[in-house]
C-alpha cells in the first residue's frame, strides 16, 4: 500500500480505494446484502411506508452473523485494513445495510459512529461498499479530519425538522453542528469529502468521522449499500453516556458479549471475529 492512502486515512479519516473488490467478491456481497433485506433483524428500521419510497436499514443482524462472519474472512479487506493501519491483526466487528429506493428517499443525518457505539482508537474502519454506480453528491459525504476534532453526542434520526436532536441529552456530549445548515449558509463552512464510486470501489471511514448518506434523486434513483466494520490492535473500549435509559453504557449492539470491558480496555470478546 502507497504510504499516501495511509497519510490520507490517518489525517482525513477516509480515503476512497478503487477497485479493491472483483467480480467474485461483489457477487459474495450481493448475495450478502439480498439476504439480509429479505431477512431483516431486530434492529430493522424502515421508512417512506405506502409510498413509492423506500428506505431499510440494518445493523448486526444476528440471523447474519455466520454469513457476514465468513463473507469477512474470505474478503480482503482485512489484509487491506490491516496495512491501512500498521495494525498485526484484525477483526470484523459487524454490519449495517442501507437500502434506498424511489429516487427521492432523505440524506441519511450527519453523526459519529462513536456516538452511538463503545469505540476509541486510530484502528478502525468502515467499509462502505456500493453496488451501484454512484456519481459525486450521491454517495457517502465526509467531514475532513473530523475525527481528530470533538466527540459531539448522536442525533436521534427521528426529528427532520431537527436534525442535530440529541441522543444522549443533558449536556453528556456537546450538539451536533447543524452541518447542512451551515453549508447552505455558506457552500465553504466546512470541507466536504465526497466521490463518486464504482462497483468494486471501497471508502474506508474511520467511524469518528462526521459523515453522512447523500439522498436519492432521479439521476441517481436507488442506492444498496453494504457496510463492513473493521478494528485492530489499537481499538479500545470507551463507555458511553448513561443519559439515555434505552441504551446501555456499550449501546444496543453485542451488550452482554461487551459487558466486562472497561474504560481503556482493549476492545475484544470472542463474539468477534478475527480475520488477519
Amino acid at each position: 500500500m502507497d504510504e499516501s492512502v495511509r497519510t490520507t486515512f490517518r489525517d482525513d479519516g477516509a480515503v476512497l480505494l478503487k477497485d479493491c473488490l472483483d467480480e467474485g467478491h461483489l457477487a459474495a456481497c450481493k448475495e450478502a446484502f439480498d439476504w439480509a433485506v429479505a431477512n431483516p433483524g431486530p434492529n430493522a428500521s424502515s421508512m417512506f411506508e405506502g409510498t413509492e419510497q423506500r428506505s431499510h436499514v440494518d445493523n448486526a443482524n444476528p440471523r447474519a452473523k455466520h454469513r457476514l462472519d465468513e463473507l469477512a474472512a474470505a474478503l480482503p479487506l482485512g489484509t487491506l485494513f490491516a496495512e491501512l493501519w500498521g495494525s498485526e491483526h484484525v477483526w470484523y466487528f459487524a454490519e449495517e445495510i442501507f437500502l434506498k429506493q424511489g429516487g427521492k428517499a432523505g440524506r441519511s443525518p450527519w453523526h459519529q459512529d462513536t456516538a452511538y457505539l463503545p469505540w476509541a482508537g486510530s484502528h478502525w474502519a468502515n467499509a462502505w461498499i456500493s453496488f451501484q454506480s454512484l456519481p459525486e453528491g450521491n454517495a457517502l459525504e465526509i467531514i475532513r479530519g473530523s475525527h481528530r476534532g470533538v466527540q459531539y453526542d448522536g442525533t436521534t434520526f427521528a426529528n427532520p425538522d431537527d436534525p442535530t436532536e440529541p441522543m444522549w441529552g443533558a449536556q453528556a456530549l456537546p450538539r451536533l453542528p447543524n452541518i447542512d445548515a451551515d453549508l447552505a449558509a455558506d457552500p465553504t463552512a466546512h470541507d466536504v469529502l465526497t466521490w463518486a464510486v464504482e462497483p468494486g470501489d471501497v471508502i474506508a471511514l474511520h467511524p469518528r468521522s462526521l459523515h453522512g448518506g447523500a439522498g436519492t434523486d432521479p439521476r441517481c434513483p436507488d442506492r444498496h449499500t453494504l457496510v463492513l466494520r473493521f478494528f485492530g490492535d489499537d481499538a479500545t473500549f470507551r463507555p458511553l453516556p448513561d443519559t439515555n435509559k434505552h441504551f446501555a453504557r456499550n449501546g444496543v449492539l453485542f451488550v452482554e458479549e461487551m459487558a466486562g470491558l472497561n474504560e481503556g480496555d482493549p476492545f475484544r470478546a470472542p463474539v468477534f471475529r478475527q480475520v488477519v
